[in-house]
């Protein structure tokens, strides 16, 4: 168990022991996160330092200006992150995140990116998931532009745009573009753009399907779905699969 608690370890390396535990947990470990600790601490494995709890943003009358997700596609909210290649090309990334369930629906990369590029991600993700009741953003010209609030308007989904210089308000997004860079981008040399949209892509499904994530429970956003553990062919779906004799 330490030796693989120390391969999840360097695997992902900006994981900290409670997520670690989740993970062995779901593996099939019968441990808890006491003893992961203490194994963690004898391995020299350093636990990352928690981040400070931030207040919220109130106004005279008591309310709050920030609007907290109450269900799935309640709020999303969408961010551009700048990046460069190893040559020093500037590239974009725009960043889609569904608030309540921590899922991140899209990570584009492109070297620029316009209004016109917002309304072809958010106009497939409608089609393919749903129209939100709200969208949250800051005041950049690519979510203030006429062209995407008359378009947003008219499919009926409300914008919530957060002060200018007060990133807290748009909390949810800059939590995932400060894991996105620590986990991924702090720690890749990306030689071309190309390579830049793969591995952005791999480390998305990643975040979605694997990550424990710590404000669900230690679960990821949208766990993949998998057989039982064990034998493959003892499932009744094995009679289904049509699989040759050189690929069993």
């Amino acid at each position: 168990m330490v030796a693989r608690m120390v391969a999840l370890a360097t695997q992902y390396g900006r994981y900290g022991y409670r997520r670690v535990t989740a993970m062995l947990t779901e593996e099939g470990w019968r441990v808890n996160h006491k003893r992961v600790e203490r194994l963690w601490k004898r391995e020299g494995l350093k636990v990352p330092s928690k981040q400070p709890k931030r207040r919220r943003l109130w106004l005279h009358d008591g309310s709050c200006i920030r609007l907290r997700p109450a269900y799935k596609d309640h709020v999303w909210s969408y961010d551009f992150m700048h990046e460069r290649t190893h040559e020093g090309r500037a590239f974009r990334l725009l960043t889609i995140l569904d608030e309540y369930t921590r899922e991140c629906l899209a990570i584009d990369v492109e070297r620029q990116m316009n209004h016109h590029d917002v309304l072809d991600r958010l106009a497939e993700l409608f089609v393919d998931r749903g129209v939100p009741e709200y969208i949250r953003s800051d005041n950049g010209a690519e979510f203030t532009a006429r062209a995407v609030r008359g378009w947003l308007q008219a499919v009926g989904v409300k914008t919530l745009y957060i002060e200018p210089g007060s990133p807290w308000q748009n909390g949810y997004i800059e939590s995932f573009n400060g894991k996105l860079r620590d986990e991924l981008l702090n720690g890749e040399t990306f030689d071309t753009l190309w390579e830049a949209k793969v591995l952005t892509e791999r480390w998305r499904k990643e975040y979605n399907q694997q990550r424990p994530h710590s404000s669900l429970g230690y679960r990821p956003p949208a766990p993949e779905a998998f057989l039982p553990r064990g034998d493959l062919r003892t499932s009744p779906l094995w009679a289904g699969l049509q699989i040759t004799p050189a690929l069993t």
